[in-house]
């Protein structure tokens, strides 16, 4: 799996290796039981600082998408199916669109509603 971040983008570096791996479930190219770099070698690959990575497994380890084994590292868990890897991926850009357009929460939250009710309704 490559993973790329790019330092002079808005997004925290954690937050851009947790996306990659995102987006690796949401492919496929990520299974159950497939382990992920180790946190040290990860950030020397990528020259960032190891808590960054630490803190990037963290967050996908709260999403349910990996598990963190004491002597094996990260591994994918496939709790969370391709599909739901993806919506938790697009969330995160609609959050992130979201703040940089000055869209808050509340409005946020009730245009999701708003096409949630239009898709069942439809």
């Amino acid at each position: 799996m490559l993973f790329s971040v790019v330092p002079e983008s808005g997004t925290p570096l954690a937050e851009q290796i947790a996306a990659n791996v995102r987006r690796a479930l949401a492919e496929g190219a990520l299974r159950h039981g497939d382990r992920l770099p180790a946190a040290r070698e990860l950030a020397d690959t990528l020259g960032v600082n190891m808590h960054t990575v630490l803190r990037a497994y963290a967050a996908l380890r709260d999403d349910g998408l990996i598990e963190l084994r004491r002597g094996r590292g990260a591994v994918v868990t496939g709790a969370v199916p391709r599909e739901r890897a993806q919506v938790i991926e697009w969330a995160r850009h609609l959050v992130s669109d979201a703040r940089r357009a000055g869209v808050g929460l509340d409005e946020v939250v009730a245009l999701v509603r708003q096409q949630y009710a239009k898709e069942a309704g439809g």
